[in-house]
């Protein structure tokens, strides 16, 4: 041969080129090219549920989806990584396959190449031959088109699985997710938005009731605790399946010195000296050691999705929720919540439905619309926080907080964001506690919590505010220091809630020590000095001790006066408290004059006018003059019951002089019935033992006897 050979090889042939002629011979051994699942009739699940706990009227509905000659249907579970979405899906399969004559098909849908691998093998299932696979392997044919021609043509009923498909994207763009008439289609997703899931049905899934999740424990560990050990110890979990099912299986699986139930929740507040989130991972070997199934994981594989969409600020945003409480949060709290570059206010909107779209927030219903995350979560990502993003995302939490919260609240109903705010106010303060830090920082949020004890106080919740203040002062004195101007005034306002409470003796014990230390940090002359004079001087006069709160009042009205003027509202107020205490006519006589600078200074319906009024009449009643407290008490009776409701507490405290005034001029019929009013008011705002309440049983009693 002289010429030329061209020749080209396809696949694993080969090309010999020789001049003469040769004989040979080849021998090809090739294992199989096959790199799908082992099986799609079984669940590919990491821990089966021992029993589905809730969730009944779900199963009812999907059950009715595999009943015979039911298909053409398409439904999506949606929901928080881990809150049980694949644990519905695998008992479905298991009634379906075992009840309801159906096929089962599970199919991993996490990622393109498992999708397509385990779709290829359910047609191979389903009855497609090899040379079909091979075209659609290879790309010589549609792959997704094979699949469900066979499906399509399916001898049998079937129920299909596509179990984690969090990238929705995956199923559209290869067109693998349709309908057949022989057989029924679920997804688990935590992607929520509906325009992935056009005709489909859509099942969202949160956490479990309280008596489920207790169970959900007591089925891994019976022998832990009592069913109410479990469902505090749920209550802590925020009643995530997953969670419980870490607990339970950690709890199931000790060896050396098992812990009971009450002995793991005490642990999981972190006194022990335990990480909450590493506790509960713990329990991961139980259920396969998945990382999907481990909550410092399972989220970020949410974010990472997020971020390959393009939005990277979604990690930024539940960064900054995470310095918050998992209860529900008001939106409009997240209206300036840029951070910098990181996330620029004009993708907040994108950021949060980012957020939304994969289940790691949800929408709460109510007066207020609100946001809510998941507690194990927010506490998940904060202890992923990298520590040079903690200082910037807690000055935000706080800068958002004081934005909401009123400066200067007034007497009566809040804002009914405020309340709201309250355990997320705390919660900040305990996120920068333990992130350290800087003092700036604390001070912020010990100003959030400042502000939210005063709104709430003036609301009349004085219990709330007590337990408010006492907890957050017990936080930040460690680390701010009792002298702390905010820890002073947290620590005053303690003591102002103890003394509304009717706890006068712990009052004037812990005043008197925020007055001394006033007094040696700021100055005696100082407005923060003179006000907790101010407040000592009503836990000293509810005590018997007339004469030295008397004293107190007057030594405030005199320093507020040289520091802020006569007519400043801190001045008025004290003059409006020693009016009410004191029994000199010379302090009488100034009623009328007092009543008239609140007037022209604060309005006719201010509230320290109105106290002037209130304070005015008592006092004249008390100097044997009722006929001449008549018109004033009534005229601050009416704005206090416009402007308060008949149940707010100085409301109450108005009624009593009414009351006294309208008996003291005979008028025994009208008394009584303030009377009896006035005992059912405050045994319902107070309690039965507040020192108040007995007094007003006592007055109704001698009102009655006369």
């Amino acid at each position: 041969m002289s010429g030329r050979n061209d020749a080209r090889a396809d696949g694993r042939g080969r090309v010999y080129q020789a001049s003469g002629d040769q004989h040979i011979t080849e021998h090809h051994h090739h294992a199989p090219d096959w790199s799908g699942p082992d099986s799609v009739r079984r669940p590919s699940v990491g821990r089966v549920p021992v029993v589905l706990r809730d969730r009944a009227g779900e199963m009812d509905r999907l059950r009715a989806a595999v009943e015979p000659g039911v298909g053409n249907g398409v439904y999506v579970l949606h929901g928080l990584g881990g809150c049980g979405k694949t644990a519905v899906a695998y008992t479905l399969f298991q009634h379906a396959t075992d009840q309801a004559g159906r096929i089962g098909l599970w199919v991993n849908a996490s990622d393109p190449a498992s999708l397509r691998a385990g779709m290829l093998a359910v047609a191979a299932d389903r009855g497609a031959s090899d040379g079909e696979l091979m075209g659609a392997r290879s790309g010589l044919r549609p792959a997704a088109d094979l699949v469900w021609h066979y499906l399509d043509r399916s001898d049998q009923p079937w129920l299909l699985v596509l179990d984690n498909a969090d990238a929705p994207a995956i199923l559209r763009d290869g067109g693998w997710l349709r309908t057949s008439p022989t057989g029924t289609v679920i997804v688990t997703t935590r992607q929520a938005a509906a325009h992935w899931w056009p005709g489909a049905q859509l099942l969202q899934f949160g956490v479990l009731p309280r008596e489920d999740a207790a169970l959900v424990l007591q089925d891994l560990a019976p022998h832990a605790g009592s069913l109410e050990d479990a469902a505090e110890v749920a209550d802590r979990l925020g009643r995530l399946p997953l969670a419980l099912t870490l607990a339970g299986g950690f709890l199931a699986h000790q060896v050396i010195d098992p812990w009971s139930l009450a002995d793991y929740g005490h642990r999981l507040d972190g006194s022990a000296g335990l990480d909450t989130i590493e506790l509960i991972e713990q329990g991961a070997t139980a259920i396969g050691g998945d990382s999907r199934h481990l909550p410092s994981r399972t989220w970020q594989l949410s974010l990472d999705a997020l971020t390959a969409q393009g939005l990277p600020e979604a990690g930024h945003l539940l960064r900054l929720l995470a310095c918050w409480s998992n209860d529900p949060l008001p939106l409009s709290v997240l209206l300036s919540a840029e951070i910098g570059s990181a996330l620029p206010a004009s993708r907040i909107e994108s950021a949060l439905r980012g957020l939304l779209d994969h289940s790691l927030t949800e929408l709460a219903s109510g007066e207020v619309r609100c946001l809510r995350t998941h507690g194990v979560l927010l506490d998940s990502v904060a202890r992923a926080t990298p520590a040079d993003q903690r200082d910037q995302l807690a000055a935000t939490a706080a800068r958002l907080c004081l934005a909401v919260l009123p400066e200067v609240p007034d007497r009566g109903k809040q804002d009914p964001r405020v309340n709201l705010l309250a355990p997320h106010v705390v919660a900040l303060v305990r996120r920068a506690v333990s992130w350290a830090t800087d003092e700036s920082i604390l001070e912020a949020a010990a100003e959030c919590v400042l502000r939210l004890v005063i709104a709430v106080h003036r609301a009349g919740d004085y219990t709330s505010a007590l337990s408010l203040g006492s907890d957050v002062v017990e936080l930040l004195q460690p680390k701010l220091g009792e002298d702390n101007i905010f820890l002073l005034r947290l620590r005053q306002r303690v003591g102002r809630s103890l003394f509304r409470v009717g706890h006068f003796e712990q009052s004037e014990a812990l005043l008197q020590r925020v007055l001394e230390d006033c007094e040696r940090t700021l100055g005696s002359d100082a407005p923060d000095t003179s006000t907790t004079r101010r407040r000592l001087a009503s836990a000293l006069v509810n005590l018997n001790r007339r004469s030295e709160g008397i004293a107190l009042f007057r030594q405030a009205a005199a320093e507020y006066t040289r520091a802020l003027g006569p007519v400043h509202p801190l001045t008025l107020k004290a003059r409006c408290g020693l009016l009410e205490v004191s029994t000199q006519l010379t302090d009488l006589a100034a009623g009328p004059d007092l009543i008239v600078e609140c007037r022209r200074e604060l309005g006719d319906n201010h509230t320290i006018t109105l106290d002037a009024e209130l304070n005015y009449a008592f006092a004249l009643n008390r100097a044997g003059q009722p006929a001449e407290a008549l018109p004033y008490i009534q005229s601050a009776f009416a704005k206090y019951i416009q402007r308060f409701g008949p149940n707010y507490p100085i409301t109450l405290n108005c009624r009593e002089t009414l009351g006294n005034v309208l008996y003291s001029i005979g008028h025994h019929t009208e008394a009584v019935e303030h009377a009896t009013y006035l005992v059912e008011g405050r045994t319902r705002v107070l309690g039965s033992s507040h020192p108040w309440t007995l007094h007003a049983k006592d007055l109704l009693n001698h009102f009655r006897g006369s």
